[in-house]
């Protein structure tokens, strides 16, 4: 049997109609599960959101695998959730939004019917839209339109997805190019630095080659003074010890020549007077 309506998600702040079941094919259900959903579509509407999940997941008892009770308890999890933007509820297992998620991927791909596949892609598509995930926004919504090409709203979110989705690329794209522009600078001055570094550095190796000499040049202009002095300071006294210290030794020079010819003289006396 046709159901009558299917509650739809309101998001990006545009109330949402109710629809009618599918367009393309009846889903076949239950006459219990039937009722439950009618129950909490009822309260849905007086947007007594608790008790229409109460209801769906009644409905799920009955029928655990009923794609409508599942879109419609995913869409009072995604009202009951708080900021559906919020990437933290997102990822938060214990969240209803994280949980109507998991609710709406599934139905996305396991979906009996290409009307309910397009209606969990573009849920999907506006949580992703809300979080600024807008790369991911635009795939959804393409895949959305592919189940069903004459949904204006998944159409128009698109163009909304593409638009913000090339903003973003540009602001992210200036933001690196400051930062590349930045980067490049503070590496220059490091490099200026660097080189400013080494300069100092050999500078300073200059001035200690340059004081090395310096000392060198001292150590010998030192070592001249010191062999210059004994000739250029030598006192009268030491003047006078060396003089008669050669006079000495040219005494002892004479005497001992003297000796020596005396020596001579009287060897040649005694051959003389030999007698043969």
């Amino acid at each position: 049997m046709k159901m009558k309506i299917l509650i739809l998600l309101a998001a990006l702040a545009l109330a949402m109609p109710i629809h009618a079941v599918e367009k393309d094919k009846p889903i076949s259900t239950t006459r219990l599960e039937r009722k439950h959903i009618r129950a909490g579509n009822k309260l849905f509407e007086r947007k007594d959101y608790a008790n229409a999940e109460v209801e769906y997941k009644k409905a799920l008892e009955v029928a655990p695998h009923s794609p409508i009770a599942k879109f419609n308890l995913a869409t009072v999890l995604l009202l009951q959730g708080g900021n559906a933007g919020n990437k933290e509820a997102q990822n938060d297992e214990n969240n209803p939004i994280r949980q109507a998620a998991d609710i709406l991927t599934d139905l996305a791909k396991n979906a009996p019917t290409a009307s309910l596949r397009s209606k969990a892609n573009y849920d999907l598509g506006n949580l992703a839209y809300l979080s600024e995930q807008y790369a991911q926004a635009v795939q959804l919504y393409k895949q959305a339109l592919r189940n069903d090409p004459d949904d204006d709203q998944a159409r128009y979110n698109l163009r909304m997805a593409q638009l913000k989705l090339k903003n973003q690329q540009d602001q992210n794209k200036n933001q690196n190019k400051d930062q590349n522009k930045n980067q490049n600078k503070d590496q220059n001055k490091d490099k200026q630095d660097q080189n400013k570094d080494k300069q100092d550095q050999n500078k300073d190796k200059q001035d200690q080659n340059k004081d090395q000499q310096d000392q060198n040049k001292d150590q010998q202009d030192q070592n001249k003074n010191q062999q210059q002095q004994p000739q250029q300071g030598m006192s009268k006294q030491n003047a006078e010890q060396v003089l008669k210290a050669m006079q000495n030794q040219e005494n002892a020079t004479q005497q001992r020549v003297g000796r020596e010819q005396a020596l001579e003289r009287q060897q040649e006396r005694n051959r003389t007077n030999r007698k043969w």
